[in-house]
């Protein structure tokens, strides 16, 4: 097993500060594989905010027989996760984000920076989300039930109309949620910005909600038939995954059709794209990666036991 081998145990070469830099789908494993840990831990941070949700049912059973009571606690349980769960995806946004740039953070000061800050905004945002994804899931049953009672095919229109509206509101958040905690955009231009993109950005686009589609279907196969692994990924993989995804592949666009032209209006250069690491003049100590000799292992001695 290599978890246990001793090459392991000792240093070596380093890396070169001229290799050659990953992109593409290299790069996108290469983050992934060192924030892995705390993608998890982002994950089940989020996750939390979902437990409003969960407890709707639980509520409901409980006050069973109370009809306006199950009803009311229902309800304000399902308000205060549509209210939450925007901001918290900012929080988990922001935090993914600079993990995307190349960047240090945070994770539990960053992400409840990111939540304060943009809660107004935040909390719109995904109260809309959450209507909208309500309507596409009743329109699924609601239009087809009408179609087959009154006998008529026009009725499958409307359908079609919420679930194109669902899909560009899903792309949408693509970049909603990367700019808002990017930018200090007002609701109305982080809206008008998103549609722009939703249409500009096929191609990352189509890969990143192919991406979700994917990781949906997965999770609901390990629901349906590997229980287990369901309830062991929920709290630390999807969300977070997902996420990174998303930043990974539009967040680019971000800055290349938002960021960059508002400072390039301004004659200055957008700080997320300066390299920060000191140039020859300024380095104390020079950089050996990729030159060290590997550090040989010592053979271990059995020490004398003095008795």
């Amino acid at each position: 097993m290599g978890f246990f081998s001793r090459k392991y145990e000792s240093a070596g070469v380093g890396i070169a500060k001229d290799a050659p830099k990953k992109e593409g789908i290299a790069l996108f494993f290469d983050i992934f594989g060192r924030k892995l840990w705390q993608l998890m831990e982002i994950n089940l941070i989020y996750m939390m905010f979902f437990m409003p949700l969960v407890m709707v049912l639980p509520a409901i059973s409980l006050l069973k027989g109370k009809y306006p009571h199950s009803v009311i606690a229902a309800a304000i349980l399902a308000v205060i996760f549509m209210v939450l769960i925007g901001p918290a995806t900012a929080g988990m946004t922001k935090v993914i984000r600079s993990y995307v740039l190349g960047k240090h953070a945070f994770i539990w000061h960053d992400f409840w920076k990111a939540f304060k800050g943009n809660f107004k905004t935040a909390s719109i945002v995904g109260f809309v989300d959450c209507i909208i994804i309500l309507s596409a899931l009743s329109s699924l049953s609601f239009y087809p039930a009408l179609a087959t009672h009154y006998n008529t095919k026009a009725l499958y229109i409307p359908m079609v109309i919420t679930l194109s509206l669902f899909l560009v509101i899903t792309i949408m958040n693509f970049y909603i949620f990367p700019m808002m905690v990017a930018t200090t955009l007002k609701v109305k231009n982080l809206f008008k910005n998103s549609l722009a993109l939703a249409f500009v950005a096929i191609k990352q686009n189509f890969i990143t909600f192919g991406v979700i589609v994917a990781t949906v279907a997965l999770m609901y196969v390990f629901r349906l038939y590997v229980l287990p692994v369901f309830l062991i990924l929920i709290p630390f993989f999807p969300a977070a995954f997902l996420c990174l995804v998303s930043c990974f592949n539009c967040y680019p666009v971000i800055q290349k059709y938002v960021i960059n032209p508002y400072y390039t209006s301004i004659g200055e250069v957008n700080p997320e794209l300066v390299d920060e690491t000191p140039d020859e003049t300024e380095r104390i100590f020079e950089d050996m990666g990729g030159k060290e000799k590997p550090v040989e292992q010592r053979k271990k001695s059995k020490g004398k036991r003095i008795s």
